[in-house]
């Protein structure tokens, strides 16, 4: 339901950055990048076609190289973006201002704080981390146990680090009570 009055929000944005935001949110929350690297994503690290696209994760942490899935929602956000926006060059980043600059990571991070406030969204503190926890959440709902295949897709060089997804919720533990 947050992740929806998100959405809603961020397409709703204006001056012309609704598909920006759009195609951030979607990004964070169907790739699950850390901010720091939608931040740091380049055009030529972009992969798209019809049926199949893919990130290449360059500035991940530790330094790591890794590439990372796009499923359709996230290649349709992001191409819906790229068609209203300039041309950009093979080194240009992703993500731009609306002064046409570089979007920094406070830039984005900002903007994800001001569409959750948008979104009346209290329930939960939205954050880059928060969308990237709902990716993890969501990506094991779908494949439980594959805890491995997660911490590749997160750049996580530990399970241990992946396994803090796999703690039930709060509103699960209530759930599976009744």
């Amino acid at each position: 339901k947050e992740l929806h009055a998100l959405l809603r929000a961020a397409g709703q944005s204006s001056h012309g950055l609704a598909k920006r935001n759009y195609a951030l949110i979607q990004l964070m929350v169907q790739a699950g990048l850390r901010i720091s690297e939608a931040a740091a994503v380049r055009m030529t690290d972009l992969t798209s076609h019809e049926r199949s696209g893919s990130i290449r994760v360059c500035d991940a942490k530790g330094l790591k190289e890794r590439e990372v899935p796009l499923n359709a929602a996230a290649r349709r956000a992001i191409n819906a973006y790229l068609s209203t926006s300039r041309s950009r060059a093979p080194d240009d980043y992703l993500f731009f201002t609306k002064r046409n600059q570089p979007a920094s990571i406070r830039t984005l991070q900002d903007t994800i704080a001001r569409l959750a406030r948008k979104a009346h969204v209290k329930r939960i503190r939205v954050s880059a981390h928060t969308l990237r926890h709902t990716f993890a959440i969501n990506y094991l709902k779908a494949h439980p146990g594959k805890l491995v295949e997660l911490a590749a897709l997160l750049g996580c060089e530990s399970l241990d680090t992946v396994a803090v997804y796999t703690r039930p919720t709060q509103e699960i533990l209530a759930l599976d009570l009744e």
